[in-house]
């Protein structure tokens, strides 16, 4: 017999102020000096789209949060498939977590991650002359970028559990309509 651990019959839905409140503090959590690649970007692309019911809106907030954010720290050129990624994740989230659970929730941040890794070297690679354009140079880009996954992974893991957490601490409210 398997162990259940739905929550969704207790998982609030939290109101959409608190929850765009909570995306831009972890955005703006990005200014503070951190390890390569650890930050909550992925936690901010997945309680969005778990969250907030309009797509539209659900993909909007963290990119405007990083977009700001960005404007601070500088663009890059690799921004496109950053931003690419992100909304990715915020439309699979939108769909992978209708139902809330450990489970599900562990498995978004861990494939978030992933697709993270997958589709930002392979815009390092498409975008940058420092690869061959050729599918070994490909592999070199996704060798070279396997240090950042860890962080990557550690931080999706760390940012959810805490994102998940704080949306169920705040005034609830069903976002029917957001």
């Amino acid at each position: 017999m398997a162990m259940e651990l739905t929550m969704s019959k207790n998982f609030e839905h939290p109101s959409w102020q608190w929850l765009a409140a909570i995306i831009l503090f972890l955005a703006f959590s990005r200014l503070i000096p951190h390890a390569p690649n650890f930050t909550p970007l992925g936690a901010m692309a997945l309680l969005s789209g778990a969250f907030i019911k309009n797509l539209r809106v659900s993909i909007s907030i963290p990119i405007i949060a990083m977009f700001l954010s960005d404007a601070i720290i500088g663009f890059h050129s690799s921004m496109l498939y950053v931003y690419g990624a992100v909304a990715l994740i915020v439309v699979g989230s939108h769909y992978w977590l209708r139902r809330l659970s450990l489970v599900s929730i562990s498995l978004a941040a861990i494939i978030s991650a992933l697709a993270f890794f997958l589709i930002t070297n392979f815009g390092a690679w498409l975008s940058h002359d420092m690869y061959a354009h050729t599918a070994s140079g490909l592999a070199q880009a996704y060798v070279a970028g396997i240090p950042f996954f860890k962080n990557t992974l550690i931080s999706n893991i760390l940012f959810t559990a805490v994102g998940f957490y704080a949306s169920q601490q705040l005034p609830s409210k069903q976002l029917a309509g957001s």
